[in-house]
């Protein structure tokens, strides 16, 4: 997928574990570990935005594109 999720790298930044972030964004552990893990084919707007508010962080700061064609190309 050409969307990659930081969520874990600001997570640390901020020094937030799992369990503090999903008890502020009302999410499961399981469902915040897919999301942490890159895992998630999805995510709604209503959940960024809580995750945004609980790491006082923006959506750029989670959220990065990568364009698959040009790894490829460099590999």
């Amino acid at each position: 997928m050409a969307i990659q999720i930081n969520l874990d790298v600001v997570m640390a930044q901020k020094k937030k574990s799992v369990t503090e972030l999903a008890n502020e964004v009302d999410i499961t552990m399981a469902n915040l570990s897919i999301l942490k893990n890159n895992k998630a084919k999805a995510i709604r707007f209503s959940t960024l935005d809580s995750i945004c508010k609980a790491l006082s962080c923006q959506p750029g700061d989670i959220l990065q594109y990568i364009d698959e064609e040009e790894n490829k190309a460099d590999d």
